[in-house]
């Protein structure tokens, strides 16, 4: 929102029009240059590996992404276990799961972290710790994948998020 509140105006007569004529009121195409902000908090393999497309995705189309490391995805991320298996989230099904197994032994499968490895190639991704979960799990730098590149506080992630905050 901007600092004459128009932004918000908007928005509530886009929300209005929408209501009355869906068909009257044309998608707003995303800002090329706003950054893609994500706080990765869970270190399942599907939830890293949703993240991983929603970065390359964003690498795709030319935009800058902020990653925020917390809690058990910065565990994911330590040196060495990044290929380990992270099981998936308590909400997987069994059939997902299995659908999940069967999808790792095909032919062409590639794990989430040598994708992210690809993206960060081609896109200017940023992927950061968390300070106070690096002091939490009693870490320091050394401790992570060479892909994390650096410890900062959530002000300072904040700072650089300009646009909407994806928690996954």
């Amino acid at each position: 929102m901007s600092g004459n509140g128009s932004s918000a105006h908007v928005d509530v007569d886009r929300a209005l029009a929408l209501s009355r004529h869906p068909s009257a009121v044309t998608r707003q195409e995303p800002e090329h240059d706003q950054p893609v902000s994500l706080v990765l908090f869970s270190g399942t393999d599907d939830r890293l590996e949703a993240a991983t497309v929603l970065m390359a995705g964003a690498a795709a189309m030319g935009r800058p992404v902020n990653g925020l490391l917390q809690y058990w995805a910065l565990e994911a991320f330590t040196r060495g276990r990044m290929e380990a298996d992270h099981g998936l989230s308590p909400e997987a099904s069994l059939e997902g799961a299995n659908r999940i197994r069967l999808k790792k032994v095909h032919q062409g499968y590639q794990h989430w972290s040598e994708t992210l490895r690809q993206v960060k190639e081609i896109g200017e991704i940023t992927i950061r710790a968390c300070a106070l979960s690096m002091d939490t799990f009693g870490l320091d730098q050394s401790d992570l994948d060479p892909m994390v590149e650096g410890v900062e506080g959530v002000a300072s992630f904040m700072s650089r998020a300009t646009g909407p905050i994806t928690f996954i």
